[in-house]
């Protein structure tokens, strides 16, 4: 929302008026930064998701060489001070393609009428990520499928079933 290339350089007290004029809002969460090397400049989706009234998942660091364990660690502090009960799913920790670290999440997925689809990149907690997510989300079928080549190419599922062109 604060990044120079949305919202014309608008502060953070005037997002935030805007949201409260436009949409009704009454407060407003902010998480901090957005993943290691995201090329969609910190989308929250790849941080963050709500999956019920007041309730958020964010990744629960992977190991001692998680990129985002700080950025995962402040969203967690930050939502928990705001008084939003956090649920943690696992993060796939470090993953490269062609020696980078890229913004890979569990978070990007995707709710449909009766399945979830999680994004995998052939980590460790893949399969756990699918797990965790299908129990946020009883009665829908949460299936994992690889989602390295639409990462690479700017977000994933979630991100991809937003918009329509005009």
């Amino acid at each position: 929302m604060l990044n120079l290339n949305r919202n014309g350089g608008m502060s953070r007290a005037e997002v935030e008026a805007r949201l409260r004029a436009d949409l009704g809002f009454d407060r407003v969460l902010w998480l901090g930064q957005g993943l290691r090397n995201d090329h969609t400049d910190g989308h929250v989706d790849n941080l963050a998701r709500f999956a019920g009234e007041n309730r958020l998942t964010i990744p629960e660091p992977a190991g001692d060489d998680d990129p985002n364990a700080a950025v995962y660690q402040d969203a967690r502090a930050r939502a928990e001070a705001f008084g939003v009960e956090v649920v943690a799913l696992p993060s796939p920790g470090r993953v490269e393609r062609d020696g980078e670290v890229i913004p890979a999440s569990y978070m990007n997925f995707l709710i449909g009428n009766a399945t979830v689809v999680v994004p995998l990149y052939g980590a460790a907690n893949d399969d756990a990520a699918v797990d965790a997510v299908g129990t946020l989300f009883p009665g829908r079928r949460a299936v994992g499928l690889r989602a390295d080549h639409v990462l690479t190419g700017g977000g994933s599922f979630h991100c991809i079933s937003q918009q329509l062109p005009a």
